[in-house]
Order: structure tokens, then C-alpha cells, then sequence
């Protein structure tokens, strides 16, 4: 024998993949899984794609394709929002959206149907429905707007520490990890290469990253570093600019992207109306921590948490193309434009709304999604 385990018999219509299967529950040596894994092997099985069975479930009805995406979205959460916002996904939350923009775009359909299946004698004067496709279009355009905050709990943002030497960037570094990773050094130019290292921030995955200081220098190695910081400046989210108070020379110009920071507040009082820290006796750490969250566009708090959130690119496109013909719609509408040119561009965002479910969604696509599934799900 290899091992002593656990089986669980699922019969047609019941487990994860509703398919007749049976799960074997092992111990977790690898000696153990590598011999259960030959016999499977030897008996005519195979390993599973990457998503299979996930796949499989989507085929089978267990869950259409968006808490199919869902799963792979959860199993890849960094954050507790993200967690949070990908579990409402799988509890079928966007999918029952799908299918209420669904209908409301098939009454519009259907009105438009009936006028061109009927002469006009037979009818009764036709109002387009614009009301109706207006309210709809901005629901489109309300979730599709989601995405941003989505992408943001999943993929988390990148802040790069940047100003002149000596500024306390190190400093700054280590009391936000709360443990000291950069090394602190009265003189100027010790940190000559980036640093890097994560934290979260209201529930936000962050890269930060610690950079040498801003200054012109003769040395080959500091001004490498310093060609390194400029580098991660520009494709930083988020730039926390740090300036000595007690030595202002140049400050960096605030924009949408840059955090202008005086640090060393408990010697010299920077002037008034900036944002002072102290990294020292941590004044203004709190602030700075708001600010930064603010600016990433983290204003969905506590009583958001029941907000639908998307974070699938494929769900932003088609919910924004579906927005978009509906649009086109309405403007061929106000133009008088006959009805069965009108119907294509309804057609059209129905296909899209089809296609975020699944119902029509080609195969490659299909392929696509699935091929990024880790192989145990």
C-alpha cells in the first residue's frame, strides 16, 4: 500500500464540477503524492489543465463565466477587499446584475421588435423607450467604473520615497514597515540603490520603495542609483516627495501624483499650510497615511463594502463597448433613424452582456480565461 486515505464519492449532479467523480485526500508527503500520482498515471489518468475544473463547472451550469473568473480572482487576492469583492462575485452578485441589464436592454428589444414586425396601421403611435436605455446606459457605466477601485485592492500601487539626500526617505522606509530595512546614516548618499518591500494601506497592497537621493554626484555607483530612482519616479502611482525642513532648497512641484512631505517637523516648523512629519516622533504619519490613500482613490470605506466591484479587464471592456452601443443607440433614436438600423446597435450590446456571462463567448476566449488558472482549481 502507499497510503491510508480519505475518498469522497460525488455522483452526477453533485460536487464541484457536478460531474460523477471521486477526491482522495492523502497525506501531504511528496513521497506520498508523487507514488498516488504514478498509479493514477499507470491506470490511464491524467494531470488536469490549469482551470479544468473549473472549467468544467462553468460547462456543466455550476456558475456562469464571471464567478468562474471570480475563483481565479479569489485565489489570487491580496488584500481583504479584494477577498471580500471576489467572494460577492462567486455568490453570483455580478451575474444577477448581468441578467437585470439583460432584461431591461431586451424590453427596449423587444418594443423596437414589434414595430418593425407590424405595419404602422396596425400599431398604435411608437414612443421610444429613451428613459428606460438612459437608465440603463448609466448602470453600465456605473459598474464599469468599479474597475478602477478593484484593480487598485488587487493589484495593489507602487510609492516611490524620492527627494534630496538626507531627507529621512530611510527612515520614512522603516517606520512605515515598522522594521528597519534601509540603513539610516547621517551621511549623505548611503542609500545608493533602490529598497523594496510591501505593506498594506487601508487595505491596499503597496510596493514601497526606499531610493537614493536626488542630487548631482560624481560618483558612478550613487549616480546610477540616482538614474534608477528617476526611473522608478516615472512609473511609480505614487511619488512621496521628502524635503528637510530645516534645509529647503528645492521643492518638488505638487501634481495628482506627488506627495510633497517636510520631514524633521520636531526641529524646524516647515511652512504653513504643507504637510509635516516627523519621523522621529511620528507626527503627521497619520496624515500622510490618509493622504495617501485618498489620492490612490481609496474612498470606498466601511459602509462601501457591499459595493459591486469588477476587476477583470475583459468585464470593463465589454461593459464599457455594451455602454457604447446602447449610446449609439439612443443618439440613432433622437436622429430618427429607422428602427432596424437602431435594433443592430441593441443587438450589439446585448452580444456584450451575453459575452460577460458566458453565453456567447467564443472558444479561444474562452481558452484564454481558463489558461490562467492555477492546476488545482
Amino acid at each position: 500500500p502507499i497510503d491510508e486515505v480519505v475518498a469522497a464519492v460525488y455522483t452526477k449532479g453533485h460536487g464541484y464540477t457536478l460531474e460523477e467523480s471521486v477526491e482522495f485526500t492523502c497525506h501531504g508527503s511528496l513521497s506520498v503524492i508523487k507514488e498516488i500520482l504514478e498509479l493514477f498515471s499507470q491506470l490511464g489518468m491524467r494531470s488536469a489543465e490549469g482551470g479544468e475544473f473549473t472549467y468544467r463547472a462553468f460547462l456543466h451550469g455550476r456558475m456562469d463565466l464571471t464567478q468562474a473568473e471570480a475563483v481565479q480572482e479569489l485565489v489570487y487576492s491580496q488584500s481583504e477587499r479584494s477577498r471580500s469583492y471576489a467572494l460577492q462575485r462567486l455568490e453570483g452578485s455580478l451575474k444577477d446584475r448581468i441578467s437585470t441589464l439583460k432584461k431591461q436592454v431586451l424590453s427596449v428589444m423587444a418594443s423596437v421588435e414589434i414595430q418593425l414586425d407590424y405595419a404602422e396601421d396596425e400599431l398604435d403611435e411608437f414612443v421610444f423607450p429613451r428613459a428606460e436605455l438612459v437608465q440603463t446606459i448609466e448602470q453600465l457605466e456605473t459598474l464599469a467604473q468599479t474597475y478602477s477601485i478593484g484593480r487598485l485592492y488587487r493589484h495593489g500601487a507602487r510609492i516611490v520615497l524620492a527627494g534630496a539626500t538626507n531627507a529621512g526617505k530611510s527612515s520614512l522606509f522603516n517606520l512605515l514597515l515598522k522594521q528597519e530595512r534601509s540603513i539610516v546614516s547621517p551621511v549623505k548618499g548611503t542609500t545608493r540603490d533602490y529598497i523594496e518591500a510591501d505593506l498594506s494601506i487601508e487595505g491596499i497592497p503597496i510596493r514601497l520603495y526606499d531610493t537614493a537621493g536626488l542630487r548631482q554626484s560624481e560618483d558612478i555607483i550613487e549616480s546610477e542609483g540616482i538614474k534608477r530612482t528617476e526611473h522608478l519616479i516615472g512609473q511609480a502611482d505614487l511619488v512621496v516627495y521628502l524635503v528637510d525642513s530645516s534645509c529647503i532648497a528645492h521643492v518638488r512641484d505638487e501634481d495628482s501624483r506627488t506627495i510633497v512631505v517636510y520631514n524633521k517637523s520636531d526641529l524646524v516648523r516647515p511652512p504653513r499650510g504643507t504637510l509635516a512629519i516627523s519621523t522621529q516622533t511620528g507626527e503627521g504619519i497619520g496624515s500622510l497615511l490618509n493622504i495617501i490613500a485618498e489620492r490612490l482613490g481609496s474612498v470606498h470605506r466601511s459602509s462601501n463594502e457591499d459595493l459591486l466591484v469588477i476587476e477583470s479587464k475583459r468585464q470593463f471592456q465589454l461593459l464599457q463597448a455594451a455602454a457604447q452601443s446602447l449610446s449609439k443607440a439612443l443618439q440613432l433614436a433622437d436622429d430618427d433613424i429607422p428602427l432596424d438600423i437602431i435594433a443592430v446597435d441593441l443587438s450589439e450590446a446585448l452580444d456584450c452582456l451575453g459575452q460577460l456571462t458566458g453565453e456567447v463567448t467564443p472558444a479561444d476566449i474562452l481558452e484564454t480565461i481558463f489558461s490562467g488558472f492555477c492546476v488545482g482549481k
